[in-house]
């Protein structure tokens, strides 16, 4: 049944504007008409009356972990935890963050192998709720690197599911790639620097070779793929672009060049600057080690950010949810404002920038006739960012998922 969304205002994000009363008209899975409200709904259209709210394009996380522990400095817990009970856990992940407005995802890791592709195909096939996704499948990464269960003692081996993207040279990473793809993987993630919270590696330290990433890039490109790279430090960052990646995450430590070969590439940033506030507030959650390594980063990652916004380069949102609990994502909106961006460029980055990193700017992103009908509402302020911490209305593909400003519970999702 076609239905029509009528509210109060409507998030332009393609023209950085809110347009005041507008009528939202979807069939099936896509939106076929925005109109001015006081134009009648079709014959045979079911109206929606959303009243005062705010109607939004959903939203998009570039960079989240469906899968594994959550919120959790204990790496070890990766090793109590079976694949069963990680995607058992990932339908109860994945569903608090539909109900918080993601509609889309790129889930950039999974420590155990390809449990995220199976997570994204039972939400494809409708079994369990949730986001969109798009899956790396498992971390392309050194054997002692940020994206491997680090700390074990010398001896003890790993299973291969936990090691899958482990690699040594440049026929190594052509042949990881190639499985990850053929396994299912959307989306290949490469850690090229170390990381904050995996033990005994040093986040500026470049871990892979400019040639190993330029390999990954060219495997993913012959399967229509492309490569998101993991770099807090300069020297990994540079590496990365120069090598063609689609998109740097995290970018805590961006110099001059490095922002200058990102616009020169058109890569894409998709920097977590908002979590570390809530490590912080969790802080016992966690080690000495990685309390000291969230501290040395988070203001150089935050004035890297504002240095990359000045100056141009393609901000996306990632949040790195799974670091913390899923669902706060829109929390770091007011952040990204903080440090350098309005509230409708933070917007736009939760969803058009961040669908055209992910090469989906034809399906989502925007409330545009023929995309997907991925559509939030708010009752705030639509440029105040606290407004969408507080979303009340989730429609994914023409179906509604949330409706708390309605009355009409359970028939809408009939």
């Amino acid at each position: 049944m076609a239905v029509a969304l009528r509210c109060a205002r409507l998030v332009d994000v393609e023209a950085g504007t809110v347009l005041p009363d507008r009528t939202v008209v979807v069939e099936g899975e896509r939106i076929t008409a925005v109109r001015p409200a006081g134009e009648p709904v079709p014959e045979g259209v079911r109206l929606i009356d959303l009243g005062a709210a705010t109607l939004a394009p959903g939203l998009v996380d570039l960079h989240t972990h469906l899968v594994g522990p959550t919120a959790c400095g204990d790496v070890m817990e990766e090793l109590r935890q079976s694949a069963a009970r990680q995607a058992l856990e990932g339908v109860a992940h994945a569903r608090d963050t539909l109900d918080a407005g993601f509609t889309t995802v790129r889930d950039v890791g999974a420590i155990h192998a390809f449990v995220d592709v199976a997570l994204r195909d039972a939400i494809d096939e409708g079994i369990v709720p949730g986001p969109r996704m798009a899956v790396a499948g498992a971390y392309v990464t050194v054997s002692t690197g940020g994206g491997m269960v680090t700390g074990l003692a010398p001896g003890i081996g790993l299973p291969r599911e936990y090691r899958f993207g482990s690699v040594r040279d440049v026929p190594d990473v052509r042949e990881r790639v190639r499985e990850l793809l053929t396994g299912g993987a959307d989306v290949i993630k490469l850690i090229a620097t170390g990381a904050v919270l995996t033990p005994g590696t040093v986040p500026g330290a470049p871990e892979l070779t400019e040639e190993q990433i330029r390999a990954a890039v060219e495997e993913a490109r012959w399967y229509g793929a492309y490569v998101a790279a993991h770099a807090h430090g300069t020297e990994g960052i540079k590496r990365a672009v120069r090598a063609g990646v689609r998109s740097i995450e995290h970018g805590t430590e961006l110099d001059d060049e490095c922002i200058a070969l990102m616009l020169e590439h058109g890569t894409y940033l998709s920097a977590d600057i908002w979590w570390s506030d809530w490590l912080v507030e969790h802080a016992e959650q966690f080690d000495d080690e990685q309390r000291a390594k969230n501290d040395a980063a988070t203001e150089r990652q935050r004035r890297s950010f504002l240095r990359a916004v000045r100056a141009g380069v393609r901000i996306g949102f990632g949040t790195d949810a799974g670091a913390f609990p899923h669902g706060l994502q829109t929390r770091q909106l007011a952040t990204m404002c903080e440090w350098g961006m309005t509230p409708l460029q933070a917007l736009r980055a939760a969803t058009l920038t961040s669908a055209e990193c992910m090469g989906w700017e034809d399906r989502i992103g925007s409330v545009t006739p023929g995309k997907y009908a991925d559509l939030i509402a708010v009752t705030g302020d639509p440029e105040d960012p606290a407004s969408y911490n507080d979303v009340r209305f989730v429609m994914k593909g023409g179906e509604i998922f949330r409706d708390d400003l309605t009355l009409l519970g359970p028939a809408a999702r009939s």
